[in-house]
């Protein structure tokens, strides 16, 4: 696809590794356009756990940029994701969020097609035309542990199985299968979508700007987290955690295929990210006791999870328009706990809900300053170091297509 390779080549030039990168990356209409197509449309988005599907029939939607998804349980119980673009004349197929049915019709000229994306006639299209070449276009998917990722050009979709492979023995006790979404919520944000991924993927912001994470989470310095980290592991051993990390990319894996591990401690008196450090719901999986620590999980580049003992955040930053992004936030607690009696939704939702109020402000403010003809980029902190790998993945993303 070949999308502004002259203006992104252009910026590129300007690039100083171990920088920041240049404006026009964060303000150019056309960037953004290639973005979607190179980047998002290209590699496994997280978008939502099983349980939203849990018979046949049920769906939601999914939505990033200019791009729609179907997300579906289909009449044999599998999932399924459908590009939701009719294959007529290109209308939006399904307008309702989310529910059940047996089958999805178009709004414009009643065309409708089956959960597993097949067309079922063609109305008056003449003798020639063929129903079975016509079906809705399928995205690839992956079912993790109940978690499921999908990638809307199924041809370009990165082999994440090894990585998946990998990873599953670290997140088994853990439970995955076995959870609920909670609670969801969405904080928009007038950002590029990469100004406000690479404020997740750095803490030298932490300290300073979240107040109520920096009181129970470590990770707002490396040497915090080496002083309580022997404490957590011997914990994590009594509890049934593995305590070792996925967190250097094997060289040879391909963009986009990457996943990533780590479990870091929580200050002493923290069970979980709670206000008083108190648990906040039953344990996960088949854990026999809190650890007192965090995992980050990644999913691939653009999804990450953490994990503490009682339940799962999930953060992604939804691409929108070229300077606005939904930080979206998800939930989720073991399937069997009854909110209001094993846990209490507004507490559980409390630290990482003002720490996304925080992280609005931060980013909106960053892109007020990246917007001045007078920004230009600086250099990187040591803590920053996942940044300038999200760079080179972003370079790669764009140089393959």
């Amino acid at each position: 696809m070949n999308i502004h390779p002259r203006l992104f080549d252009s910026l590129l030039a300007e690039h100083q590794p171990g920088h920041a990168l240049p404006r026009g990356f964060y303000t150019s209409p056309e960037i953004f356009e290639g973005d979607i197509a190179r980047v998002w449309n290209r590699n496994w988005i997280w978008v939502g756990h099983e349980s939203q599907i849990p018979e046949p029939g049920d769906f939601f939607l999914f939505d990033y940029g200019p791009e729609s998804l179907i997300i579906c349980r289909d009449r044999a119980g599998d999932v399924r994701a459908h590009l939701n673009v009719w294959r007529h004349r290109g209308s939006r197929g399904c307008t309702v969020r989310a529910g059940k049915a047996r089958g999805v019709g178009c709004p414009f000229h009643a065309l409708t097609y089956e959960l597993s994306g097949a067309l079922r006639s063609g109305r008056d299209m003449g003798a020639s035309f063929d129903p079975g070449a016509w079906g809705l276009i399928s995205a690839a998917v992956r079912v993790f542990q109940g978690m499921i990722l999908v990638c809307a050009d199924a041809k370009a979709a990165p082999p994440i199985d090894a990585g998946l492979d990998k990873l599953a023995p670290l997140t088994e006790p853990f439970g995955f299968e076995g959870l609920k979404v909670a609670k969801s919520a969405s904080y928009p944000v007038p950002a590029n979508w990469k100004l406000a991924l690479e404020n997740y993927l750095e803490c030298y912001h932490c300290a300073p700007a979240h107040q109520d994470y920096s009181r129970s989470h470590t990770l707002k310095t490396p040497a915090h987290v080496a002083a309580h980290l022997p404490a957590m592991k011997a914990r994590a051993a009594e509890v049934g955690l593995p305590i070792q990390s996925l967190e250097e990319a094997d060289p040879e894996t391909p963009p986009g295929a990457s996943v990533y591990y780590r479990r870091y401690p929580l200050y002493e008196g923290y069970k979980t990210g709670s206000r008083d450090g108190t648990p906040l719901a039953p344990l996960l999986g088949s854990l026999k006791g809190f650890d007192g620590g965090t995992t980050d999980v990644g999913l691939g580049v653009l999804n990450n999870l953490l994990v503490y003992s009682d339940h799962v955040v999930g953060y992604r930053f939804v691409p929108r328009e070229v300077q606005q992004t939904d930080i979206e936030v998800v939930w989720m607690v073991r399937a069997e706990a009854v909110d209001g009696v094993d846990y209490h939704v507004d507490d559980l939702a409390w630290l990482w809900h003002v720490t996304s109020l925080d992280d609005e402000r931060i980013i909106r403010l960053n892109q007020a300053g990246v917007n001045s003809q007078f920004f230009r980029p600086g250099p990187l902190a040591e803590m920053e170091s996942f940044i300038s790998d999200f760079y080179d993945f972003y370079k790669t993303m764009w140089a393959s297509a």
